[in-house]
């Protein structure tokens, strides 16, 4: 099994081209990767869908070159869901298989992931990014950085406005916060400004996105800080 790391692209050299597109591996650089984790049920999968939607699919605008590798403990359930939904051509989408608990292939051992990785960016070579969605896990799941540039944690109203105050290292000290399913509040007597008082506590300065995906289907808030970060990490192959 690779390592995932420092595989080079051969390329052939044409003295008519322009300057090369800096996202490809032929400039030095790859896809930037970003970590979506969080407890089961938070909405981590709609949010991959959202966000392939918004930056990725037909009529996205400025389009994202992306590619998506889920992981599930013994299923391919989050994949099959994301190419049912028709957000992304089904081979964008590359499934891993955990067998184990989903910090251990994210965090401990991240060689099945960087594989999956290394096959997208095989089979498309100009991606802009790659989205790695984690299989439902507690608060404290959190990505090695040997596998992403940025995480995005993902709780939800549902379990009760104490989540954010309860910290762990996923709240704690990913890059993005996102407070999910804000519209079911009231039926779970959650007091929103509560989560948002205790997010900030926690994190300090790191960003928090709170949101409803029934008001806003296309995560445009979390996909505006997406942008940004492809904007803003500089990703050398290698």
């Amino acid at each position: 099994m690779t390592d995932g790391h420092g595989h080079g692209h051969l390329v052939s050299f044409d003295p008519t081209e322009t300057e090369p597109d800096p996202h490809t591996p032929a400039a030095g650089r790859r896809a930037v990767r970003i970590g979506i984790g969080g407890p089961v049920g938070s909405g981590k999968t709609t949010l991959v869908a959202a966000l392939a939607r918004t930056l990725g699919g037909p009529g996205a605008g400025d389009t994202v070159r992306l590619a998506v590798v889920t992981n599930d403990i013994y299923t391919t359930e989050d994949a099959d869901f994301l190419r049912r939904a028709g957000v992304l051509d089904p081979d964008r989408v590359e499934a891993v298989q955990t067998g184990c608990c989903p910090h251990t292939a994210i965090r401990d051992d991240i060689t099945a992931n960087l594989d999956a990785i290394e096959t997208l960016e095989e089979r498309f070579g100009d991606l802009d990014l790659v989205l790695v969605e984690s299989g439902g896990d507690n608060l404290t799941a959190v990505f090695s950085r040997g596998l992403v540039d940025r995480q995005i944690f993902v709780v939800d109203v549902a379990g009760g406005d104490k989540v954010p105050r309860k910290g762990g290292p996923g709240v704690t000290t990913a890059d993005l916060l996102v407070i999910n399913k804000t519209d079911l509040a009231p039926l779970v007597g959650a007091d929103l400004d509560v989560m948002r008082s205790d997010a900030a506590r926690m994190r300090g300065e790191l960003p928090v996105i709170a949101q409803s995906l029934v008001e806003d289907p296309g995560a445009a808030d979390v996909g505006a800080w997406v942008r940004a970060q492809i904007a803003a990490v500089d990703a050398p192959v290698g």
